[in-house]
């Protein structure tokens, strides 16, 4: 996965890394030219006295030294580059991807883990290219010109090249073996302990109101624990790595020096030639210890690699239509035919067998017990998800055929937990048509009786709105997005349990502005109080996803017991308090 990944992702900086290649090829080249001109320099400068050749080869060295570092630096600039563009391109197309998913993907993987996968996954990989284009493309050079130019020097000293090499490769290889199932354990529990910070910060007023702080404190500190053990131990392996080269380098040095001494005491070797080959010993085993620095990250970034192609190859549930329908005229009708929904291994469907039509002028409220099928039946019509069987149709298309862009322009979705992004009232009323002027922002602001609190906010449109809406009431949030989808003036409203959070007052108020304001639209309303929907030209009752009654609220309460349990529970509480 991790080399498909890096191949498909880089290829549109190849003609750069082929330049990466070239300039550490050419530093590389220079370095290894470095210790045979000192050779050169001892046997024929300094055993001989002769000044002169002393400064031409010095200068010769200065020359390749000055040429090292200037590629090198280049080397590691455009290495730099590709590495940030190829970071920057793999987060976009997970953003586009995850963008794309329908709410039955994003709830598989969910949202903590997705995070990770877009942020730190993607880093762990974005390092590995770092190090491969700084480090990995000039350790293999290095070590097969560093031994052509060793093998120069002497070949009897080569002996110790035979046995560093082997036993490094071995031992690396075992300590990297060990090293996945540790980082493919320590990203789940990243994962983990993303999901236990969310629920905490998102709960955080339920923690506080149950003095729950204690709890939740060990339940973080649990998961902290988990991921730092796993930490310890994958750090402990790759920490092993360095010094086990180290020793390499220093019982390779010291054998070359024994064996070395000995020729040298015999006439077979040059001093300067010992020296050289001892440095080209040295630059070998650290190339070594680059590739092994590089290898150490392989384990990490090939499990980030298997998560970000989990998510990249997960195709959403909601497939665009292949041939989409774009010019249907705007009539404003919402039909189901026989529409059922059934959640992957879940046990029973969550709607079965629902059909019912609603036209512009009509307002159809659905009411049911938790759990009956509401929101799900709402989240049909702009395809969060599909039906698994029957037809959902919008204008008299089914919505799987129709564009994306002209599905979403007819539908205003006020969800059932509203959100507000962070920006300013205006912003937020842009997401719903953003062309909007101010004079239609008003006017959506007036009919969700959101106007009076908004003039009252420092700035009017202009007023800060923290993420989430963190800084308005629930009832001010709920107003503001319902405001969001009034704007947009679409021919299907969709309000899911939208009033909840309102007081009677307003609900009245704001249902009593509604009906002129969406007298040309269709009108659908899931609702738990039966005030807000008594008025309704159609209220279908769902239990356990099944259709079990419909008609108007007189005709209900004649006809639907569900329905009167439900009239009767909500009389039953007011009449209590």
């Amino acid at each position: 996965m991790l080399i498909h990944l890096l191949r498909s992702h880089l290829r549109p900086y190849r003609s750069l890394l082929l330049l990466v290649v070239v300039l550490q090829t050419v530093q590389s080249a220079a370095a290894l030219m470095l210790p045979g001109l000192n050779a050169e320099i001892v046997d024929q400068g300094v055993l001989l006295g002769n000044n002169a050749y002393i400064r031409s080869r010095g200068a010769l060295m200065l020359m390749f030294s000055i040429i090292q570092v200037v590629f090198a630096v280049a080397a590691v600039r455009f290495g730099a580059k590709v590495a940030m563009n190829f970071g920057r391109d793999l987060r976009t197309n997970l953003f586009h991807q995850v963008n794309d998913f329908s709410a039955q993907e994003v709830g598989t993987f969910g949202a903590p883990s997705l995070i990770t996968r877009i942020t730190n996954d993607v880093q762990q990989v974005q390092m590995l290219v770092v190090m491969a284009c700084t480090m990995a493309v000039a350790a293999p050079i290095t070590i097969v010109v560093g031994l052509y130019m060793a093998l120069r020097q002497d070949v009897g000293l080569s002996v110790v090249m035979l046995f560093a090499m082997p036993v490094a490769a071995i031992v690396l290889g075992v300590i990297v073996s060990q090293m996945v199932p540790a980082f493919r354990k320590m990203q789940d529990q990243i994962d983990r302990i993303n999901r236990v910070m969310r629920e905490q910060i998102t709960g955080i007023r339920v923690v506080r109101s149950f003095v729950r702080e204690p709890q939740e404190q060990a339940r973080f500190a649990e998961a902290s624990a988990d991921l730092t053990t796993t930490a310890l131990r994958s750090g402990r392996l790759m920490s092993a790595m360095f010094p086990i080269v180290n020793v390499l380098i220093n019982v390779s040095s010291v054998a070359v020096l024994w064996i070395g001494a000995y020729e040298v005491s015999r006439g077979q070797l040059e001093v300067g030639s010992l020296i050289a080959y001892l440095s080209y010993l040295v630059q070998i085993l650290m190339s070594v210890v680059m590739a092994t620095f590089t290898i150490s990250m392989v384990p990490r970034a090939s499990v980030s690699s298997n998560r970000i192609t989990e998510v990249l190859h997960t195709d959403s549930s909601v497939a665009p239509p292949l041939n989409p329908v774009r010019n249907v005229p705007r009539l404003g009708t919402l039909e189901m035919r026989g529409v059922a929904f059934h959640y992957p291994g879940a046990e029973k469907p969550v709607l079965s067998d629902l059909s019912f039509t609603t036209t512009p002028g009509h307002t159809t409220a659905i009411v049911g017990s938790t759990g009956a099928g509401k929101t799900t039946l709402v989240g049909l019509v702009p395809r969060l998800f599909d039906a698994t069987a029957g037809t959902v149709l919008v204008d008299g298309v089914d919505v799987r055929d129709l564009e994306p862009e002209r599905l979403s322009h007819c539908i205003g979705l006020v969800p059932q937990k509203p959100y507000l992004f962070s920006g300013t009232v205006a912003s937020n009323l842009h997401f719903g048509k953003p062309d909007a002027t101010e004079e239609e922002m008003w006017e959506a602001l007036e009919v969700a009786q959101a106007a009076d609190f908004v003039r009252a906010m420092p700035g009017a449109l202009e007023a800060r709105i923290d993420q989430g809406g963190a800084n308005l009431s629930g009832g001010q949030r709920q107003r503001l997005s319902i405001a969001r989808a009034l704007v947009r003036r679409p021919s299907i409203y969709l309000f899911d349990d939208s009033f909840s959070a309102l007081d009677l007052t307003t609900d009245a108020k704001l249902r009593a502005a509604l009906t002129p304001y969406t007298a040309d639209a269709a009108v659908v309303i899931v609702a738990q109080r039966v005030s807000t929907i008594a008025t309704a030209d159609d209220i279908l009752v769902l239990e356990d996803g099944r259709l079990v009654g419909r008609g108007t609220h007189d005709e209900l309460l004649a006809d639907c017991p569900t329905y009167a349990e439900i009239v009767q529970s909500q009389i039953g509480e007011r009449s209590a308090a």
